[in-house]
């Protein structure tokens, strides 16, 4: 369930054009938005997410009011657990134990990097790994358990980069987080990271690439869904390959058995591998593969 609340209130990412998808909205409107999305609510509806463009434990986004109403009117209709996301700046134990007191919760929570040097140069999210660390904590010792958004590709790094930087990521959120959620970058509108796009300083990740970390994951789940895929804005290999190589990380996703990837093979896995190799020697400069039609 999407609701359209005013957003977030960091508003500088790098990469994140939701801002400009907020609106002004009142206790009263939010109401009558979380009405709307659950009038056809079912016995078989077990798990809800909660995607507000920003962060639902934010008071000046979603009013402590609306959020004790939404928590209270799921766990009456017999959903079994609730999915939201918050910057870590507003979790609290005492937020979690609330939520928790009344249904399963799951807070997500963007860390993007473990990298500090990259989230805050790169991504410009605003906060640390510390910062991190300690809302996942709040999060467990509050009875909730910690979703955790790990980006693929930020920019200024290279493929190879990339792929490190995800792993490294990945290993270091481990320890605070039950489940790792996979993020590959696309390229949304009014972003700086659009512009860089543009003018032809970046292009999203290899869908090869994102195949390389989930397989290279096997400490705890992790999942990930290549939005835009095979898109001029997504995540993509040659366009051939697009649809098979997106739908096996969906299945992933779905099994957690990196079997899913072993018959995947194209002509430009080859294009890829060359990607790896020389792009970090190229000092910046993207490199150019017609296989990939760039």
């Amino acid at each position: 369930m999407i609701l359209r609340t005013r957003g977030c209130r960091w508003r500088r990412c790098a990469i994140c054009g939701y801002p400009s998808e907020g609106a002004l909205a009142s206790a009263e409107d939010l109401t009558v938005q979380f009405r709307a999305a659950t009038r056809d609510l079912s016995s078989e509806d077990r798990v809800v997410k909660i995607y507000t463009s920003g962060s639902f434990l934010d008071p000046e986004e979603v009013p402590e009011s609306v959020r004790a109403h939404i928590i209270d009117a799921l766990a009456a209709s017999g959903v079994e657990k609730l999915v939201f996301e918050s910057r870590p700046e507003y979790i609290t134990r005492e937020l979690v134990e609330a939520s928790v007191a009344k249904i399963r919760t799951e807070v997500a929570i963007g860390l993007e990097t473990s990298s500090d040097l990259v989230r805050d140069h790169s991504i410009r999210k605003g906060f640390t790994f510390a910062d991190y660390r300690e809302a996942a904590e709040a999060v467990r010792s509050g009875g909730g358990s910690v979703k955790t958004y790990l980006l693929l590709k930020p920019p200024f790094l290279s493929e190879a980069s990339a792929i490190a930087d995800a792993l490294r990521s990945a290993r270091d959120a481990a320890p605070h987080s039950d489940v790792i959620s996979l993020n590959l970058t696309n390229i949304q509108r009014g972003t700086p990271l659009e512009r860089m796009w543009l003018v032809g300083d970046y292009q999203p990740p290899w869908l090869w690439s994102a195949v390389e970390v989930l397989k290279g994951v096997s400490s705890l789940p992790i999942i990930s869904d290549p939005v835009a895929a095979g898109t001029r804005r997504g995540p993509r290999n040659c366009g051939r390959c697009d649809d098979a190589v997106a739908k096996a990380i969906r299945e992933h996703a779905l099994t957690q058995d990196p079997g899913v990837f072993e018959d995947l093979s194209c002509s430009c896995l080859a294009a890829w591998e060359k990607v790896l190799e020389l792009e970090d020697l190229a000092f910046g400069s993207l490199l150019r593969s017609d296989s990939r039609g760039l």
